[in-house]
């Protein structure tokens, strides 16, 4: 006997294979966005965090301000939980970046802003 399948996500009649579970493209789409959404928000929400923070850095290394103190940076609406990269130099020092603008924590709660040089010798050209 012909069971009459329905779509797992609109309710209306499905047509074809025996395995289609969704009526259409936009419903198999929007069952699978609602299915993602949050693995999804929290990325863009990290995403969004760490431009936030690089936008901050680019604002107060265009004033020419280097040191200054970390609360500056917090007043701003910098994280300092998220960071793209570290960098530990050769004798002890660390530097955490957002992209390519980081700082180094120095002492009493002092930041210096740094940006990191563009190594144009591992890009990689595409197309030729």
């Amino acid at each position: 006997m012909y069971e009459e399948r329905t779509c797992s996500e609109c309710g209306r009649p499905v047509h074809g294979r025996s395995d289609k579970k969704f009526c259409s493209d936009a419903c198999r789409n929007s069952h699978n966005n609602k299915a993602n959404a949050p693995a999804t928000n929290y990325v863009r929400s990290v995403n969004n965090t760490l431009a936030k923070n690089r936008r901050v850095l680019a604002d107060l290394l265009a004033q020419d301000k280097i040191n200054l103190h970390k609360d500056e940076l917090w007043k701003k609406g910098f994280d300092f939980d998220f960071y793209t990269s570290s960098l530990t130099t050769p004798v002890g020092e660390v530097y955490l970046y957002c992209y390519d603008l980081g700082y180094q924590l120095l002492d009493e709660g002092t930041v210096r802003l740094v940006e990191r040089e563009h190594d144009d010798s591992r890009r990689v050209e595409r197309g030729t």
